[in-house]
């Protein structure tokens, strides 16, 4: 993402790593995902690196290696998923229309909740036990991010395209209402006898998301492309 654009420094959340060796580069995503496994399940304070190594199949001083030490594997999962979010907010930049930036952000939000929804639970529960762990990285870089957002969302309604809303409360809602897809999947699935969403399900979540959102500041509807 352009850090100039986002109002976040390069090197607060590194989207844009080094190139790396094959061997590197495979062993640090099989210890990521499974690190993403291992904290989703029991946490920061439940999980090890010794439990991490063996579900990525590699001896313990090789997770050591690359990351020393449990913290600093666990922040890195963390700046991943923040890094995937941010580059599906980048519809506020590429698009000067309101309703066409809205829609497309919360559909790569929703898609985010399916495809990354480990990463978003460990996001969640670190947040609910009042981020122990990266408390410095919400007050600097988090708070730097939404800022950048809200002067895009408060120059819409200077310029009259959407109806006038706090910013911030609408930023929210957008998060909790997508986000909830992959913190609650369970609960989704157990009201949907048991079931994952469908593709036709999840199409039709989506739409109501957006129609609700896009109608509550004044926006018409568009239907978005994937």
């Amino acid at each position: 993402m352009d850090s100039g654009k986002s109002g976040v420094s390069e090197s607060a959340v590194n989207c844009q790593p080094q190139k790396k060796s094959k061997p590197r580069q495979k062993n640090e995503e099989a210890i990521l995902s499974a690190a993403e496994k291992v904290f989703a399940e029991l946490g920061f304070a439940g999980a090890t690196t010794n439990l991490i190594a063996r579900h990525a199949g590699v001896p313990k001083a090789t997770l050591h290696y690359y990351f020393q030490t449990k913290e600093e594997l666990y922040r890195t999962v963390i700046k991943k998923i923040f890094a995937i979010w941010l580059q599906a907010a980048e519809t506020f930049d590429d698009c000067d229309d309101p309703a066409d930036a809205l829609a497309r952000y919360i559909r790569a939000k929703m898609n985010i909740s399916r495809e990354h929804s480990l990463g978003s639970k460990i996001w969640a529960q670190e947040i609910m036990q009042g981020a122990p762990q990266i408390q410095d990285f919400l007050d600097q870089t988090l708070k730097s991010w939404t800022a950048s957002r809200v002067k895009i969302i408060e120059r819409w309604i200077a310029e009259g395209k959407i109806d006038p809303v706090n910013p911030d409360y609408l930023l929210y809602m957008i998060w909790s209402a997508t986000q909830h897809h992959a913190d609650f999947a369970h609960q989704i699935n157990s009201l949907n006898d048991g079931q994952p969403l469908s593709d036709e399900q999840f199409e039709e979540a989506l739409q109501t998301i957006t129609n609700v959102i896009l109608r509550g500041i004044g926006l018409p509807v568009k239907p978005v492309d994937e």
